[in-house]
């Protein structure tokens, strides 16, 4: 049996999570033995304060851009990202224990480090750690699309948070959604247009944007592209 993941103390994994729901999975004995060794050097516990961003991150670090991710599955796009953008900061959310985990593993091997983790739900995050006007860009990569329509209300991408993400960027600031489900999408591009603050940076006339370099396409991205899937890929900037 794996052992029990050692979780740093102060690091918080709520029971009801606002943006998405938690998912079950079985902790390996490699992240098991990443959170302890690196989770105490990767892990920001949530907190009803803003994040200082230079502090958590390090002297060598102050001044370059600032990124959040929401839900990174198993980090492998998040890592990749890292990797090519050494100099960019990633704070990332994640509420799934061996996803968080699989990054921490993943730091460890790739020595990674521009990334900080925050166990714990992003619109809480959003809301009590990052102030107006102070990130560069935000990622959301293959949110849960919810495919029932009884359930589209659950979705991670409605107009409110839309709102909230688009407060938190600076000027020029990029709001980056991929999503390999066309109705959802359809529906970020309906939101996200009609968010006053967000600008299309889509050259197409249909609104989707080219995938940017940075993001990798992963093993289940590549899967479904072979089974003849689409994924649209969304670029929005802060006016």
């Amino acid at each position: 049996m794996s052992p029990e993941p050692h979780i740093p103390e102060g690091v918080n994994h709520p029971h009801a999570i606002r943006s998405f729901v938690r998912r079950t999975g079985r902790v390996t004995t490699g992240q098991a033995k990443a959170f302890g060794a690196l989770g105490p050097l990767f892990i920001l516990p949530h907190q009803p304060q803003p994040l200082d961003f230079d502090l958590v991150f390090g002297s060598d670090q102050v001044g370059s851009p600032r990124v959040l991710e929401i839900g990174f599955g198993m980090g492998e796009a998040t890592a990749h990202i890292a990797s090519v953008l050494p100099h960019t900061r990633f704070l990332c959310c994640e509420v799934h224990e061996p996803g968080v985990g699989a990054l921490l593993k993943r730091i460890g091997e790739q020595d990674l480090h521009n990334i900080r983790i925050v166990a714990h739900d992003a619109v809480e995050v959003l809301r009590d750690m990052l102030p107006h006007a102070s990130l560069d860009g935000i990622h959301v990569f293959f949110p849960d699309p919810w495919h029932k329509k009884r359930h589209h209300k659950r979705r991670l991408i409605q107009t409110p948070l839309v709102h909230e993400l688009a407060l938190r960027l600076k000027p020029g600031g990029y709001l980056h959604l991929a999503t390999d489900w066309q109705p959802y999408a359809e529906q970020m591009r309906q939101v996200l247009g009609a968010e006053p603050l967000l600008t299309n940076t889509a050259s197409q006339p249909d609104g989707w944007a080219e995938k940017p370099q940075y993001r990798p396409l992963t093993k289940f991205e590549n899967r479904g592209l072979r089974l003849g899937h689409g994924v649209w890929d969304l670029v929005f900037r802060r006016a």
